[in-house]
């Protein structure tokens, strides 16, 4: 078990301000706990102002706080100016993600022409199809799929059941979560002469670059024509669809259950709050340093960063059903108010 220490040099390392010890430093640390529920060998961290009326009672070992706090700290103050950063720090310190052998297992199918690095490890059942390539310590776990000329960068993992399908490039260090799909055709369909619909060919790719992770049942559409690009460091949240030929910029945090139609363009150190969704009669493109609240629709572009909010707050039933009546006359509303002000003038 690591001492206090031993996590505040490792954290110390990253953390603007590094990370000052009060207390027993040689003390052992086990794992990690919330600041109510930790024990007397586990580290926590005061983050927030609604967890501050823990502190005096915690039996945590030692606790990540600001200086502001220290005073108040019952147990080892492990004082750091982000006490959230530093606890993202220390949990990486005590992660221990399962890993496959490496090699390729006996159950697994990779194709004669495809390259797979002699340090990454395919798993029972996953399929590595023609000309793919895997990187060093790369992982296609249980019944992954690689399609056709796909690479895989080094250290990215894709999770069991995930499909990559055929002109996919993910970077490096990527994580893709069960159940994904990258690389699916794009909904692109036209009217035909009789009223039938004229499926449109996705002939691009998908460019994923480095440390992305998409999550379980996310979907990324390959490109009509060019590819549809997700930067370095995005990070996806569960059964996000993302359509073709999209752009998502570096560092940007996508919630679950969001919706981009095609050709939407997003910005760098954007955050798409859970349902939010971007559609429009034109591409929408939305400018760095946006974020989106929750269930909010974008249907034109944002050229300002900022915080954007939409929909209705939820009511009791009986109440949002006369202001949806309300809501249908406001255009009628809206005309009485100005021939009023007409009035009004004339008066």
């Amino acid at each position: 078990m690591p001492t206090v220490q031993e996590i505040a040099e490792a954290i110390g390392e990253k953390l603007s301000g590094g990370a000052d010890v009060r207390g027993d430093a040689t003390a052992p640390i086990r794992g990690l706990a919330p600041i109510d529920s930790a024990g007397p060998d586990q580290i926590t961290h005061l983050s927030g102002p609604a967890y501050r009326r823990f502190l005096p009672g915690t039996g945590a070992a030692a606790v990540l706080l600001r200086e502001s706090d220290a005073h108040a700290c019952p147990s080892i103050a492990v004082v750091v100016a982000n006490p959230y950063l530093a606890f993202a720090f220390v949990s990486q310190l005590f992660a221990t993600p399962p890993r496959i052998p490496l090699g390729v297992h006996d159950a697994a199918h990779v194709d004669a022409t495809a390259h797979v690095d002699p340090d990454a490890a395919v798993g029972p059942g996953a399929v590595v199809g023609a000309g793919a390539q895997i990187g060093a310590n790369a992982e296609i776990r249980a019944n992954a799929y690689v399609g056709e000329g796909s690479r895989i960068g080094a250290g990215t993992v894709l999770h069991s059941n995930a499909c990559v399908y055929h002109g996919v490039r993910i970077g490096q260090r990527c994580v893709i979560h069960s159940g994904a799909v990258i690389g699916a055709d794009g909904f692109g369909f036209t009217p035909g002469e009789t009223g039938e619909l004229v499926e449109i060919a996705q002939l691009g790719g998908v460019t994923i670059g480095d440390d992305v992770v998409v999550g379980a049942c996310s979907t990324i559409d390959r490109g009509a024509l060019a590819d549809t690009v997700v930067h370095d460091g995005v990070k996806i949240d569960n059964q996000v669809q993302i359509g073709h030929n999209c752009e998502i910029g570096e560092h940007t945090l996508i919630c679950g259950a969001v919706g981009l139609a095609g050709s939407t363009k997003i910005g760098r150190h954007c955050a798409l709050a859970g349902g939010a969704g971007v559609a429009g009669d034109g591409p929408v493109e939305i400018c760095d340093y946006v974020q989106v609240g929750v269930v909010t629709t974008i249907t034109r572009s944002i050229t300002e960063p900022g915080v954007y909010s939409g929909g209705v707050l939820h009511n009791t039933n009986k109440r949002w059903r006369r202001n949806a009546l309300r809501f249908n006359q406001l255009d009628e509303l809206a005309r009485r108010i100005a021939r009023l002000e007409k009035d009004t003038k004339r008066g």
